[in-house]
């Protein structure tokens, strides 16, 4: 489904809905998809369904609004714009795809050196993938696409908080095609490949290193040592909730308190006072926000460098599995 094409794939989703008996109906969309609300929301009561819209924030499949569904306010929650990270009852997930001209995929042939290149992107070009297969092909190099996994079920699908779909390619060099530079150094990290990104909207193709990000994690390890107290935020997200591992982190070090947090924002870790953090919850927090954040906020693995169990040799980016 496309932005432009909402009128004839809404029938579509109106079969699916009326196929489950729905009645009350609630729509969750993230931040770039909000302006469609009101005219999808339109189209459902035109065709008979109760709505409701989910207004607060949302940054994934990994945040579904499940409490539209408390006390019979909804039936199914429609969640626009992402694949499903796992298996929810009463949920029907619409990506949105976003086409391009597979042809952009020259501007990166220059900086390819392997013949095999391991190929993946994110959900909203995953439909394009055979196409950018093939066009690979004809330029004599071997694509690597990854089969799905149940948090990212779609062929050579990667999230930011989970990169199995490069790792699985086995390319000593992979492309990755989508916008932004988390999701490539994320890449990096996990794989130790070489990786060139492109910008399929912009035609932008280049090598990423993940060396920047190395130092400005390191330099946040630093800043938590001799932290007298550390929290170990434990997200209530429906599929960020690492409860184990939180549990885990908490026997590191006899200050460790858990903290459980719907949403973790710069104002409620400075209200909550501790020294230091370590986040749980979705990993891209600590690694693209912590500029804003008062105090040093840890993936799991810096606090395991950080308490002496893991080196920095062994570093490696956070992933929900």
């Amino acid at each position: 489904m496309t932005g432009c094409m909402w009128l004839s794939a809404s029938s579509d989703l109106i079969a699916k809905l009326k196929n489950r008996g729905a009645s009350r109906v609630a729509l969750q969309f993230p931040e770039g998809l909000k302006r469609q609300a009101a005219g999808i929301a339109s189209d459902l009561k035109a065709a008979g369904f109760d709505v409701i819209v989910s207004g607060d924030p949302c940054y994934g499949a990994c945040d579904l609004a499940l409490d539209t569904m408390a006390e019979g306010q909804a039936d199914i929650l429609v969640h626009f714009g992402h694949a499903p990270v796992d298996n929810r009852p009463g949920v029907i997930f619409e990506p949105w795809q976003v086409d391009f001209d597979v042809a952009v995929l020259e501007r990166a042939l220059p900086l390819l050196r392997e013949k095999a290149v391991g190929l993946v992107t994110t959900v909203q070009h995953a439909h394009l993938i055979p196409a950018m297969e093939e066009f690979l092909e004809s330029h004599s190099h071997n694509a690597r696409v990854a089969e799905g996994t149940p948090r990212t079920p779609l062929r050579g699908q990667v999230l930011g908080c989970s990169f199995a779909a490069a790792k699985a390619t086995g390319a000593r060099e992979i492309l990755f095609v989508g916008t932004g530079v988390f999701h490539p150094i994320g890449i990096a990290l996990a794989t130790r490949a070489r990786v060139i990104a492109l910008d399929p909207l912009t035609g932008t193709a280049q090598e990423v290193s993940a060396e920047p990000l190395l130092r400005r994690r390191s330099a946040v390890v630093e800043k938590a040592r001799g932290a007298r107290s550390i929290g170990i935020i434990l997200s209530t997200k429906s599929g960020q909730e690492r409860r184990a591992l939180a549990n885990r982190l908490a026997e590191m070090a006899p200050g460790a308190v858990i903290i459980t947090l719907h949403e973790v924002t710069p104002d409620e870790l400075l209200n909550l006072g501790f020294d230091c953090y370590v986040n749980t919850a979705c990993p891209r927090l600590a690694y693209d926000d912590q500029i804003r954040f008062a105090r040093p906020v840890l993936s799991p693995q810096e606090f395991e460098i950080l308490c002496g169990v893991r080196a920095w040799d062994d570093y490696t980016i956070d992933e929900i599995a």
